[in-house]
């Protein structure tokens, strides 16, 4: 089977090629991303996959199923950017890579903290200028806190065996309590109490209609004050401009974020020689006590491994009639909340 892989980068690409060996399917490599002046591209091509802020919508599906196509691979676990119903009505089957090292972005969000706190990013470039002072490098000593943790399936899961074993008290939010999560000392609340009580917070839930934007100005409000904000879900889930204010009133003590809403345009290529155009991305890096990074939070070697053997999987499963049940993308699923 002929595969049509888009929006392929350049780290990912020599793990889809290993992982491909032997398989009988063609991979055709494009670095342009799918869209709905992309879509074209796919003619002929039964699969096409497809990466986390690609737009897969109605039309864009349109376009796909009548050229050919019958099955979509997301390299990725989350699958916000397709429209399920539409795809469902045209036939065509989706599939994705739930879980691929949930450990590389739990990591990332203890990097977050860390660095956020510590303020390491800071005394590394004032160390190769030469200034060795302290002031303004003082942070808080992570045992003893309370850590929020916001979605409770395999990253958040990971993320509290971190933060329990730093000495971290973990309140956790999910409507599906995670008996392992319980069992490692995590307690389920409700939202309010989370807010209220939590040094640090990290979200790390999927992107639903129930979800979305689930941190604004209300939410913030009731943040206890000087909270550090951690996001390595996505970016949708936060109110950006609320965000904003809460930086500029001090409720929010510090914000770490590894996605971003409006990451779809700026994510993932080099801008460094042009000047942004987007006015509130520009506005957060405004922020001495922000620090983004670029959805790297998955780029992990035995993260990528795992994801290529697992679309691979996925596209055996599709031509032999079985693609891997925990796998598939239904409409079932949209209804998710937290």
């Amino acid at each position: 089977m002929r595969v049509l892989v888009m929006n392929t980068k350049e780290f990912e690409r020599p793990f889809f090629e290993t992982a491909c060996q032997g398989s009988g399917h063609e991979l055709v490599f494009v670095e342009t991303p799918l869209g709905v002046h992309t879509a074209p591209l796919a003619a002929g091509y039964e699969a096409v996959c497809a990466f986390a802020n690609d737009t897969i919508d109605e039309t864009v599906l349109r376009h796909l199923a009548s050229n050919g196509t019958k099955f979509i691979a997301l390299r990725c676990a989350g699958f916000n950017q397709i429209d399920l119903v539409a795809a469902q009505k045209l036939g065509l089957v989706v599939a994705r890579v739930p879980a691929y090292s949930p450990e590389s972005v739990a990591e990332h969000a203890l990097a977050l903290m860390l660095t956020l706190n510590r303020k390491t990013h800071r005394a590394y470039i004032r160390v190769r200028e030469g200034n060795f002072s302290l002031d303004g490098l003082m942070g808080f000593t992570m045992n003893g806190k309370c850590a929020g943790v916001v979605g409770t399936g395999r990253i958040g899961g990971a993320l509290i065996e971190i933060l329990i074993g730093m000495g971290c008290s973990v309140l956790a939010v999910d409507p599906y309590p995670n008996t392992a999560c319980e069992r490692l000392g995590a307690r389920y609340v409700e939202m309010d109490e989370l807010l209220e009580h939590s040094d640090i917070i990290s979200l790390n839930c999927p992107l639903t209609p129930a979800t979305h934007h689930f941190i604004d100005d209300g939410a913030i409000s009731r943040m206890k004050a000087g909270v550090m904000l951690i996001n390595t879900s996505r970016g949708k889930v936060v109110d950006t401009n609320a965000l904003i204010g809460g930086l500029k009133s001090g409720k929010i003590g510090s914000v770490g974020l590894d996605v971003y809403e409006e990451e779809a345009d700026l994510f993932f290529r080099d801008f460094s020689e042009t000047v942004i155009q987007d006015d509130v991305f520009a506005r957060l890096l405004t922020f001495p006590n922000v620090l983004i990074t670029a959805h790297q939070g998955f780029l992990t070697r035995e993260a990528i491994q795992s994801i290529a053997a697992t679309t691979m999987r996925n596209i055996d499963g599709f031509a032999s009639g079985n693609v891997p049940t925990e796998n598939l993308v239904t409409t079932a699923m949209i209804a998710g909340a937290v």
